[in-house]
């Protein structure tokens, strides 16, 4: 009798260690698929629809009630306020050249975070020379129902400071 016991004890223990060692699907890490999505869309899509000057393209890539946070300026919320500031904003600009490069990306489930770094030229009507921005951003991603991922919310700077403020100030 006790060999039975302990035998269903040591079958019990044993499932018990294997379920708690496996992640539930919900925190398993991201999919290579997902995260060659999440690259293509960061990496060229964006880079593709600002080239272009597609202001609703540009938006697209965002959820509906997305939050981006841009230097020096309150929130845009909602995809609508996203299109609206692109196209009040960059709309007299010709980005000229850009890339986006993908330094980190990780996630659970329907959720993902990238680390960007960027490069944009642009030419500004009024000067000689184009303008080159270079700087870092962080998105949070949501995939969607149809497999696709959407940024939900977005934050990036440059990499020197604001005219007139000291560098390392």
């Amino acid at each position: 009798m006790r060999i039975r016991v302990a035998k269903l004890a040591a079958v019990v223990l044993g499932g018990v260690l294997w379920a708690c060692s496996a992640p539930p699907p919900e925190t398993a890490g991201l999919s290579e698929e997902d995260v060659a999505a999440i690259k293509a869309t960061s990496e060229k899509e964006v880079v593709d629809v600002l080239l272009a000057g597609d202001w609703e393209a540009f938006a697209a890539a965002f959820t509906e009630d997305a939050v981006r946070m841009v230097p020096n300026e309150p929130l845009h919320v909602g995809r609508a306020a996203i299109e609206e500031w692109a196209a009040a904003n960059w709309g007299g600009l010709t980005f000229s050249e850009g890339s986006q490069t993908v330094l980190e990306v990780d996630g659970r489930g329907d959720m993902a975070y990238a680390r960007l770094a960027y490069s944009f030229t642009v030419e500004v009507p009024g000067l000689e020379e184009p303008i080159t921005d270079v700087g870092k951003a962080l998105i949070i991603l949501r995939k969607q129902s149809d497999g696709s991922w959407l940024v939900s919310h977005s934050i990036y700077n440059a990499d020197y400071p604001p005219p007139g403020v000291p560098q390392g100030g």
